[in-house]
């Protein structure tokens, strides 16, 4: 049982502004219901700019959310675009390394360079949800299907067996105070949707936001990046890809299928669809761009033995799982179930 959440803002600080008082409120009162201890990390509140100018204070965050015995989760504020900068804080002279514990870490988007840094570490992280972005969320209560696998990890701190949900949500696009408790449209799901190969495949889950995946590799956003994810080897070598599930989903930024098909391209050169057992793809945002993202992803992969499991729910689309990173997973497509933890 997790008594004690610590919140990190290892990306954006928008958790330290003003115009969302509101929501992190909300968020709050909704962890102290569960009976739960909530700490902010020294830095976790500072806002945007200062956030934005001290990566090494967010990498301090981090370090100490591992160090403090009382904190039984680290949970994101919200995701980002330049987490990257936290890398040589954190890895010179093997600081997270020295730090990091076996203790659930959970965020998504941008927080996929978090994931990568303490899969390097040998640490097993969860995929898929935030604290702004789910705790907060401001309809009446947290999303049903959302709250079902955040509950699962705070009463026992790992998820058993992730199932589709029934419905979609549209994305939110007004979080003015005057909409606290407005739901938000939602529409039948249909379940995942097997693309291609056998539908039973298994391994550890690693991956997240292609977005941020593609600018490992290209410079385009932030021209250090891709070198510096060179320079500490953040990337995983092809070999250590054998036989793990290719987890993948697409951000708010909805990236046009140039850039999706370009994306895949540097996983494809990298040589992970050779390695990987199987592939899961989380349905995109507002359904945009869907199909597109479906053909040209068979296309990439140019495998048809490959298994592709799509329109999961995680990642940027509404509601979320939690995946876990690190640990065997049993998929079946023909169940429509995902197990976690078998031999």
């Amino acid at each position: 049982m997790i008594r004690t959440v610590g919140v990190v803002s290892l990306s954006a600080g928008t958790l330290g502004e003003d115009f969302v008082r509101h929501e992190l409120e909300l968020g709050v009162r909704r962890l102290e219901h569960y009976g739960l201890k909530v700490k902010f990390l020294p830095h976790a509140l500072k806002g945007i700019d200062y956030v934005k100018a001290h990566p090494e204070q967010r990498a301090a965050d981090l370090l100490e959310a591992f160090r403090d015995p009382e904190i039984g989760l680290i949970l994101c504020a919200i995701g980002g675009d330049d987490t990257y900068r936290l890398l040589p804080c954190l890895f010179e002279e093997g600081r997270l390394e020295k730090a990091a514990r076996q203790k659930p870490f959970l965020g998504f988007s941008d927080s996929t360079v978090n994931h990568f840094m303490l899969h390097k570490a040998g640490i097993s992280t969860f995929y898929g949800q935030a604290f702004l972005s789910d705790v907060c969320e401001m309809d009446r209560e947290m999303l049903p299907y959302t709250r079902r696998y955040f509950e699962e990890l705070l009463r026992t701190g790992t998820i058993r067996q992730v199932k589709p949900g029934d419905v979609w949500y549209e994305g939110r696009t007004d979080y003015g105070p005057d909409r606290l408790g407005t739901p938000l449209p939602s529409h039948p799901a249909g379940g995942w949707k097997l693309l291609q190969g056998p539908p039973v495949f298994c391994g550890k889950i690693l991956g997240g936001c292609l977005d941020t995946l593609y600018d490992f590799f290209d410079g385009g956003r932030y021209p250090d990046m891709p070198v510096l994810c060179r320079q500490y080897g953040l990337f995983p070598r092809a070999e250590d890809w054998n036989g793990r599930i290719l987890l993948l989903e697409t951000s708010e930024e909805q990236m046009s299928p140039e850039k999706f098909c370009r994306a895949l391209g540097f996983l494809k050169e990298a040589g992970v669809f050779k390695a990987v057992s199987g592939v899961l793809f989380g349905r995109p945002m507002d359904n945009v761009y869907r199909e597109e993202y479906h053909r040209l992803l068979v296309q990439t992969v140019d495998d048809p033995a490959l298994p592709i499991l799509a329109d999961l729910n995680v990642g940027h689309a509404l509601p979320r799982c939690i995946l876990p990173f690190g640990v065997n997973a049993a998929v079946d497509a023909a169940a429509q179930t995902i197990t976690f933890g078998g031999a």
